[in-house]
């Protein structure tokens, strides 16, 4: 039994590579939370996955590159607690420019806005931050749509230049594209112009 469901958790792993980090409730579908999460444990116990803090686990991915295993995302990590909680987030500040690839500065505090409770969680020397913010910021809205809104207002009003724009641009897929244009509306006014700039409208 303990077997099957180790080797069920091992396939799900294996056929969503995109989550990185992960909890019991990424798996609830397998069996029961305590279930899970006695096997996680036990997972973490014979070096199979790496426990993050308490609930969270991340499977370590060995790099040809630099000849040693990954350490664990912050992004990824916040992504977890996002679906633990039913959360929506969108990175913010320096974590937003970065994941756009606006910047190569590496934040030393990964901030998200947030809908839910306010958190600060450590991993390593690294913090990562969950504030919550009011509807007009996040509700109704994509993860790329809150995203670029952050990145803009990390900017500030008046200082995206056309060549941050055509980075954006080539960031967003078309269908992203008409997302960010409608689902923007409701922010403010300066940053909608910028939006409509990126879109290529007006």
């Amino acid at each position: 039994m303990e077997k099957t469901i180790e080797k069920n958790i091992l396939e799900f792993l294996n056929k969503n590579s995109d989550i990185m980090v992960f909890s019991s409730k990424d798996f609830l579908e397998i069996t029961n939370s305590e279930v899970v999460r006695v096997t996680l444990n036990r997972m973490a116990d014979k070096g199979i996955i790496k426990k993050i803090v308490s609930g969270f686990y991340y499977r370590p991915r060995y790099s040809e590159i630099i000849k040693e295993y990954e350490v664990v995302s912050p992004h990824h990590f916040a992504m977890a607690m996002a679906r633990k909680y039913n959360w929506n987030i969108a990175p913010s500040g320096v974590a937003a420019l970065n994941l756009l690839g606006l910047s190569q500065q590496v934040p030393a505090k990964w901030s998200y806005i947030s809908d839910g409770i306010y958190k600060k969680v450590k991993i390593g020397n690294i913090y990562v931050e969950f504030k919550k913010k009011n509807n007009r910021e996040i509700s109704g809205m994509s993860y790329k749509t809150a995203l670029v809104i952050q990145a803009i207002k990390e900017f500030g009003k008046g200082k995206v230049d056309e060549i941050t724009i055509e980075k954006i641009r080539a960031a967003l897929t078309e269908k992203e594209l008409e997302l960010l244009l409608e689902e923007s509306k409701s922010s403010w006014a300066w940053i909608y112009d910028v939006v409509k700039k990126i879109v290529g409208g007006n």
